[in-house]
């Protein structure tokens, strides 16, 4: 089939999380806090399990009554995402409150973030193609630093977040809005993403789907490879 453009999923997609334990870490060095390696590792395996990182493992353990409703719209505002994420982080004890605050900050910067070792080669091979490319996110801040600062905003015509339209996928609206964005049709486009359900909901409005896992950099070095061999330009 011959696509147009490719709309593509940040995290998980094109971008990893960095690991727990080196969030953690990182922050306790930034803000002048130790931890004796064994309670760090445990205080890390904590905040996974409540799912604290965005961008990281979803919650192993459930999520309290008093967050559900906030969990569950929390991308499609900044303040919502912060409140669900920080409420989820608070279930963990750490050595100051104020911690919880800078666990979040540093989940948006760009040091926290790793391309796929693929995707600076994908993403040019669309380019040189002639296709558009597109990056549709259920997220609560503005990912546009983490590409700039990794060199892959050059490749992305248009970035639809959730959090700037109050509405987070699988809604339709989001995948539309990027194609209009990008002057294409929707039958002309791939969506690419690690999420059956949210990335899924591109396929209601006629564009194809290529879903990849959601694995460690280290584990899925060419997982964005297949999108080349989907895409036809003649």
């Amino acid at each position: 089939m011959t696509f147009k453009g490719v709309l593509f999923d940040f995290s998980g997609t094109l971008f990893r999380v960095e690991d727990t334990a080196s969030w953690l870490r990182a922050v306790l060095a930034e803000t002048g806090h130790t931890l004796p390696e064994q309670e760090l590792a445990e205080r890390a395996r904590a905040l996974e399990a409540v799912g604290a990182l965005a961008g990281g493992a979803p919650p192993t353990l459930p999520v309290p009554d008093r967050l559900r409703a906030l969990w569950e719209a929390r991308d499609r505002g900044a303040e919502q995402h912060r409140a669900a994420f920080t409420g989820l982080s608070r279930q963990v004890s750490l050595p100051d409150p104020g911690l919880h605050d800078a666990l979040y900050d540093r989940q948006m910067r760009p040091a926290a973030w790793r391309p796929y070792p693929d995707a600076a080669e994908v993403l040019g091979a669309l380019r040189e193609r002639g296709l558009d490319v597109g990056v549709v996110s259920n997220i609560g801040w503005d990912l546009r630093p983490v590409f700039r600062e990794h060199g892959l905003d050059p490749y992305v015509g248009t970035y639809v977040l959730s959090y700037e339209h109050g509405v987070q996928k699988p809604d339709p609206r989001l995948f539309a809005t990027a194609c209009a964005e990008l002057g294409i049709d929707p039958g002309d486009t791939l969506m690419v993403g690690d999420d059956r359900t949210a990335d899924g909901g591109a396929a209601a409005l006629g564009c194809a789907v290529l879903f990849v896992d959601h694995l460690p950099t280290a584990d899925r070095p060419d997982g964005l490879r297949p999108v080349l061999g989907l895409v036809d330009t003649n």
